[in-house]
């Protein structure tokens, strides 16, 4: 699909103020756990309400659709490898301050949304196999916990990741095993993978599937805000993530083929905890609190990831000056972003304790679709912006073709999704507009 030119540490790439802590493995590691966890252990029921037991042809539609923009944001990373991403990319490509700053919130409203949802998965009812603690109380211990971590330093951030990961690939590879054991004692029925949903709208239910599924893939933007703290970044940053994402793609289709081998379209969908039920039903006998146990470190990995994300898309904003400039304040020693990560800390404390996981979710995939359109036509508005180091290329198709699949996937949101998108780019826009007037009363 497309080609890197190799190049070394010192082939040219931009300085930063930040530390490149980020070796090849971590950054594969870090989207790879960023991909992987709350979505597939949480949303295998919702894709089978929609899709019945075809699940995992959401899920390949899902894929093909993310690895499309995943190939405009290699060339981009490796060409302007800055912390910002996105905002830095529509900034470049459209010379307008307030395009720049709307991508930068989609992106940082998706961030923010997505950690808050991942605290109410967390504090729901996998914790309860455990202990009974109210959600209010359980989210916002979770964040701080996070935000601890996240302020503690990139590096030990991505190691804490490296294991974490372990857990959760661990745990999906345990149900695919099970199931394959199950199976071969005569258990489940292969057949059900070839069912599609009653009725005659069978196109639209599976791309309905698909916004789910592409839930569960995205996450592989979020290390375009890292790029500063990547070694040797125009070589390592596509492998890592056309990596990732493959191995995503091919763990999520196995799953998608267990559960529905394993359970009815009407039990998977019936459950908050699908992959459990799953589990279950294989009659192995595999204790309920170990399956809970991989599914909190899932989410909580995933929670950790995004932080390390809005922060670092905060610090990149404020740097370009589409925020304040304290936002970009890092700890001496540490040299990580700590205002940054407070103010994206409470953001998420906020909308954890009003909002549902599902509502967020589709939130998330919302903002993420208009912040990939601008990626995919920065790509093409950049094309003949030439750079002195070398950096990934991808063919002029790819970008096109993701401008299509992005545009499919917006007019199956549902209506109060768009109403409620409405809402945070409004609050998104006023704030831009006071903070230019702050910045010119600043001026005279």
């Amino acid at each position: 699909m497309a080609s890197t030119d190799d190049a070394p540490a010192s082939s040219g790439e931009p300085k930063t103020r930040l530390r490149r802590g980020i070796t090849p493995l971590l950054l594969f590691v870090f989207i790879l756990g960023d991909v992987l966890g709350a979505g597939v252990y949480a949303l295998m029921g919702e894709l089978a309400a929609d899709a019945g037991g075809v699940i995992w042809l959401p899920i390949l539609i899902a894929l093909v659709m993310a690895l499309l923009t995943a190939a405009s944001y290699a060339e981009l990373v490796t060409k302007y490898p800055k912390a910002g991403g996105a905002a830095i990319f529509a900034q470049r490509a459209f010379g307008n301050r307030l395009v720049s700053f709307l991508v930068g919130y989609c992106m940082l409203a998706a961030g923010v949304v997505s950690v808050a949802g991942l605290a109410v998965a967390f504090a729901g009812d996998y914790l309860g196999t455990f202990v009974s603690v109210p959600v209010a109380v359980a989210a916002p211990l979770f964040l701080a916990l996070v935000a601890l971590l996240n302020a503690r330093g990139i590096k030990e951030s991505v190691r804490s990741n490296l294991a974490m990961t372990a857990v959760e690939f661990g745990g999906l590879v345990l149900v695919i095993v099970l199931v394959g054991i199950a199976v071969g004692r005569g258990g489940g029925e292969v057949s059900r993978v070839t069912e599609f949903p009653e009725g005659d709208g069978m196109v639209g239910a599976v791309l309905a599937a698909a916004i789910i599924a592409f839930y569960s893939f995205v996450g592989f933007e979020t290390s375009a805000n890292v790029a500063e703290e990547v070694q040797d970044v125009s070589r390592v940053y596509p492998k890592a993530l056309f990596g990732a994402l493959a191995v995503t793609g091919a763990v999520y289709v196995l799953v998608a083929l267990a559960s529905s081998t394993m359970l009815p379209s009407d039990e998977l969908s019936g459950s908050s905890g699908p992959l459990l039920e799953v589990v279950r039903a294989t009659g192995i006998g595999l204790p309920a609190w170990v399956f809970s146990l991989i599914a909190l470190v899932a989410v909580a990995n995933g929670a950790l990831l995004t932080s390390i994300m809005s922060s670092r898309l905060t610090y990149g904003m404020a740097e370009e000056g589409l925020l304040p400039a304290a936002l970009a304040r890092v700890l001496p020693h540490r040299r990580t972003p700590w205002v940054a990560i407070v103010v994206t800390t409470a953001m998420s404390m906020v909308l954890a304790a009003f909002g549902t996981l599902a509502t967020l979710a589709e939130t998330v995939v919302l903002f993420l679709l208009f912040v990939f359109i601008s990626t995919n036509l920065a790509v093409l508005v950049l094309r003949k912006d030439s750079v002195p180091h070398r950096h990934f290329h991808v063919p002029r198709a790819i970008p096109v073709l993701a401008l299509v699949s992005c545009a499919v996937l917006l007019t199956q949101q549902t209506w109060h999704v768009w109403l409620l998108g409405l809402v945070l780019v409004l609050v998104g826009v006023c704030a831009y507009v006071l903070q230019r007037a702050v910045s010119s009363t600043g001026a005279r």
